[in-house]
C-alpha cells in the first residue's frame, strides 16, 4: 500500500522537509564543534585517523545522500520507517556534542554504536521499499562504522 500523503504532497515540498531535518543535524554538529580541528589535533589518534579537514566534505556529501534517501523511501511509501529515520538523526546530532563539546569519548562511543545499529536497521527497512534509498545510505553506514572504530581508538588512547 502506498502512502497517500506522499502522493498529495508536492515532491519538492517533501524533499525540503528531509533537507531541513538533516540540515538541522548538521548545524547542531557544527555549533558543537567550533574548535573541533584543534581539539582533534590535540588527541592521541591512531595512525589511520584521517586529517581533520576531511570530515567537513565527507559529512556534507553524506548529509545530502541521507536527506535524499529519506525522501525516496517516503515517496516509496516507507512511512513506518520514518521514526527510525528520525532516531538515527537524533543519535547523529548527539554524537558531536558528546565527543567534542563534552569530551565524553566513552558516552560518544555508546551513542555511535547505537547510531550504527540504527543505520543498519534503516538500510534493511528502506531496501524493502526502495533499493536506491537503501543504497544511498551504504556510504553513511561505512563512514559511521569507520568513525565507530576511530571513536573507540581515541577513547582507549585518551581516556
Amino acid at each position: 500500500m502506498t502512502d497517500l500523503s506522499a502522493r498529495r504532497t508536492h515532491p519538492i515540498a517533501g524533499l525540503a522537509v528531509f533537507v531541513v531535518a538533516v540540515a538541522a543535524v548538521a548545524v547542531i554538529g557544527s555549533l558543537s564543534a567550533v574548535s573541533a580541528a584543534s581539539d582533534y589535533a590535540a588527541l592521541q589518534r591512531p595512525s589511520w585517523a584521517p586529517p581533520s579537514w576531511l570530515f567537513g566534505p565527507v559529512w556534507t556529501v553524506l548529509y545530502v545522500m541521507i536527506a535524499f534517501a529519506g525522501w525516496l523511501a517516503w515517496r516509496a511509501g516507507a512511512r513506518r520507517s520514518l521514526a527510525l529515520f528520525g532516531l538515527q538523526l537524533v543519535l547523529n546530532a548527539l554524537w558531536t556534542p558528546l565527543f567534542f563539546a563534552g569530551g565524553r569519548f566513552g558516552l560518544a562511543l555508546v551513542d555511535i554504536v547505537l547510531l550504527l545499529a540504527s543505520i543498519v536497521a534503516l538500510v534493511v527497512v528502506f531496501a524493502r521499499r526502495s533499493g536506491l534509498a537503501a543504497g544511498l545510505l551504504v556510504p553513511y553506514l561505512l563512514w559511521v562504522g569507520f568513525a565507530t572504530a576511530l571513536n573507540a581508538s581515541i577513547w582507549a588512547a585518551n581516556g
